[in-house]
C-alpha cells in the first residue's frame, strides 16, 4: 500500500549487486535453484518470498515438565539487509 514499502520489497531484484559475495539471500545457491524451479514465481519480483522458523525450549530448565515455548519467526526475504 506504501510506494516506500513497495519499493524496498523489489529491492533484492532491482537493487541489490552480484559482485560473487553471499550479502543477502537472494545471492545463494537455494534462492537460484528455487527460481529456476519455479520461474512462474520468480518472474514477478513483486512476489513475497518468506522464511519461517521455530524452535522449542522449556523455559524454565525442568525436563521432566511438559510445557515449553514455542517461538516463530517469520522474515521477509525481499527487503535489504539493513531493514
Amino acid at each position: 500500500m506504501s510506494s516506500k514499502t513497495a519499493e524496498s520489497m523489489r529491492w533484492h531484484h532491482d537493487g541489490r549487486t552480484n559482485d560473487g559475495f553471499f550479502r543477502h539471500p537472494a545471492n545463494s545457491l537455494a534462492w537460484k535453484s528455487f527460481d529456476q524451479k519455479f520461474p512462474n514465481f520468480a518472474g514477478d519480483p513483486r512476489n513475497v518470498r518468506l522464511g519461517l522458523a521455530s524452535d522449542g525450549f522449556n523455559p524454565f530448565k525442568i525436563m521432566s515438565t511438559s510445557y515449553s515455548t514455542w517461538p516463530v519467526l517469520l522474515v521477509p526475504y525481499n527487503l535489504p539487509p539493513w531493514i
